[in-house]
């Protein structure tokens, strides 16, 4: 990272100025409170912050999913003990209504309305930068969802809203509504996208770009599959069930890209983070990177430095074959709206305030 200068730009239509690298922190949160054990401590947390900090890095991605909001409790403590407010953008997400709120009569409005409320709890703070729709929810209708937003921009406690895990149509379908009736619009769309998961790039990316909505993907390292060379493993790798879900089923095939991935490095001296992450911030507007160790900030923010050539990028991308939707974006579908994400199954975060 030594002699790295971070880049800013402008979160798509909005006034946000952030980071061209935004600090992921799913692996920031309480182990024994949510989907994954691979997390980090409160005390590690404010130690990646901090180095974050330094790094010129502003802006922050987390979500009220994210161990049951505990990561949004060890991000909020961090950032408000060694940041100033005005100098960070803050972003966190928000689940579709859940079976039980559903059964009793819960609105889409004050759905959000509740999630707001108990995130802004969490981080200590009074109002987030970007409100993010973390899944299309398919049994409440769009323009409660809107309608919600719409509220919670008016009162303060978001500056934009952004959409996650999302399809063009459907990305177009909210922004035209939103326009229609005078909502706020999405400004920027997360979706899973980096160089052995490239499917936005048929329709999501370009749909972006017309519409000028920033991209943020996450999964910017393949859960750290483009980081390490082939049979090198790490703690994620062998207890991170999800992206074993995501990823494993087309192993041989990204084989092949990380391998490239690697020559590329080695050619240019670099690390595999540097040079995946360089092809991605090519294409969008920032990348969301996870970290919990120190040496994952610093090659994040090394890749800034870096402008592979057209021959690099062609190398790169040669070997890509299709892949299925993974993840969240698998179930993405009406037959799915009976089926709860796995992340539901920890969502106590409206009724158990006490474990953060």
């Amino acid at each position: 990272m030594e002699g790295s200068k971070m880049q800013y730009t402008k979160l798509g239509l909005s006034n946000l100025v952030v980071s061209r690298i935004c600090l992921g922190c799913m692996g920031f949160g309480d182990p024994a409170a949510g989907q994954h054990t691979w997390t980090i401590g409160e005390d590690e947390t404010r130690t990646i912050v901090q180095r974050a900090l330094d790094a010129g890095i502003n802006f922050f991605d987390t979500a009220i999913a994210y161990q049951s909001g505990t990561s949004e409790a060890y991000l909020g403590r961090a950032l408000n003990a060694i940041a100033q407010r005005d100098d960070v953008v803050v972003a966190t997400k928000f689940l579709p209504r859940t079976a039980s709120e559903i059964a009793e009569g819960v609105s889409g409005q004050q759905h959000i309305i509740n999630s707001i409320d108990a995130s802004l709890s969490h981080l200590g703070m009074d109002y987030v930068d970007l409100y993010i729709y973390h899944m299309w929810d398919y049994n409440t209708p769009l323009k409660d969802v809107m309608e919600g937003l719409a509220q919670v921009v008016a009162a303060g406690k978001a500056r934009y809203i952004g959409i996650a895990n999302v399809y063009a149509w459907q990305l177009e379908k909210a922004n035209a509504l939103a326009e229609r009736e005078g909502f706020p619009k999405f400004v920027s769309v997360q979706n899973h996208m980096n160089l052995i998961f490239r499917e936005d790039e048929r329709e999501t990316l370009p749909c972006c770009t017309e519409e000028q909505i920033a991209l943020t993907p996450y999964s910017a390292l393949a859960s750290g599959r483009l980081s390490r060379r082939l049979g090198e493993t790490s703690k994620r790798l062998k207890e991170d069930s999800y992206a074993q879900l995501k990823y494993d089923a087309t192993a041989e095939a990204d084989a092949r890209v990380i391998a490239r991935v690697a020559e590329v490095a080695d050619a240019r001296g670099v690390s595999m983070t540097e040079i995946a992450l360089a092809w991605l911030l090519a294409k969008v507007a920032a990348p969301i990177v996870g970290a919990t160790k120190l040496h994952h900030v610093d090659g994040a923010v090394s890749a800034v430095d870096i402008n592979l050539s057209k021959e690099e990028v062609s190398y790169l991308e040669e070997l890509y074959v299709p892949h299925a939707l993974v993840g969240v974006m698998a179930q993405n579908k009406p037959a799915d709206s009976g089926k709860e994400h796995v992340w539901f199954s920890n969502a106590k975060y409206l009724q158990n305030e006490d474990k953060n």
